[in-house]
């Protein structure tokens, strides 16, 4: 399967790659800007890094200035080795506690396995990245792009602001644009205090857009952001009412049905189709479980 490219504007693109895993169609996004400076944002997994090769391939481009990552979970950087290996002289950007992990991704590998079993075989394993690709976020200036680090979905999270445009990651959560679906993204283990410190540092930046390593774009930046931090403190209310079951078996059942009639954010989750329904109702476990287990010890 190829990759889907959406002209976003003039000079942004969003790629849309293609895992072969049902219902993770329109999930995992790439982004290009073509101009100056161009560069993507996350590369994808491993899996799918001739898709986007390939997409590049049919917009002209052969060369970048830049690559950022978000962090480097294996849906968001599992193809960099891969791709640094075409765009050879392309600097990869990254936080610096991600790069031990590019350079030997043994322990990322085991982390995902163990995390997301099936689903980490199918987005195929992170290969080694050569050092002198890899660029400390922190060392790294730029006249047009700002990194800010945003700690909470990883403790290795950046996001990138580029005029208009924020590049969020997984920040800000996860969005459904046509349903208006927002959900947060909040793996064992999560700080709440860290993560809302970082969305209120991505407010301050007052960005127009803001672009989803999962999934699209939203016009309304500050507004989204201000939904997920609100929806971020409705989580920890429900979960906090339900702590006391935490280790009994229907718990993360219990947590979700409760989410799925209270959170507004959540509300068309059943217009999903069956495929999508069952990826979100995966995540949403996950992201319940990695509250929990804040709650639950603090």
């Amino acid at each position: 399967m190829n990759a889907r490219i959406t002209k976003v504007s003039r000079k942004l693109y969003l790629i849309a790659l293609f895992p072969p895993i049902e219902g993770f169609d329109d999930f995992i996004s790439v982004w290009l800007y073509k101009g100056s400076p161009s560069f993507i944002v996350d590369v994808g997994p491993a899996v799918t890094v001739s898709q986007l090769l390939t997409a590049l391939e049919e917009l002209g481009v052969h060369g970048l200035d830049y690559v950022f990552l978000t962090h480097v979970h294996i849906d968001h950087a599992g193809g960099v080795s891969d791709f640094s290996a075409v765009f050879s002289e392309t600097p990869v950007i990254c936080h610096p506690a991600a790069i031990p992990h590019l350079i030997d991704p043994s322990m990322l590998w085991e982390g995902s396995v163990k995390t997301l079993g099936n689903i980490a075989r199918a987005y195929e394993p992170i290969k080694p990245v050569c050092s002198g690709h890899l660029v400390n976020v922190e060392d790294f200036s730029s006249n047009s792009v700002v990194p800010v680090l945003t700690p909470g979905h990883s403790l290795h999270h950046v996001s990138y602001q580029f005029q208009e445009y924020l590049f969020a990651g997984e920040a800000g959560g996860v969005f459904i644009p046509e349903l208006e679906y927002l959900r947060p993204a909040t793996p064992s283990r999560f700080f709440l205090e860290t993560s809302v410190q970082s969305i209120d540092r991505l407010i301050e930046r007052d960005s127009r857009f803001i672009c989803y390593g999962h999934f699209g774009m939203s016009q309304n930046c500050r507004e989204m952001l201000k939904k997920s931090r609100s929806q971020l403190f409705r989580w920890e209310r429900v979960i906090g009412e339900e702590i006391e079951k935490f280790y009994e078996e229907h718990f993360l059942t219990n947590c979700m049905d409760r989410l799925l009639q209270e959170d507004p954010l959540l509300s068309r989750f059943y217009e999903l189709n069956p495929a999508k329904r069952e990826r979100e109702r995966y995540f949403l476990k996950n992201s319940i479980q990695g509250f929990g287990s804040a709650i639950a010890h603090p």
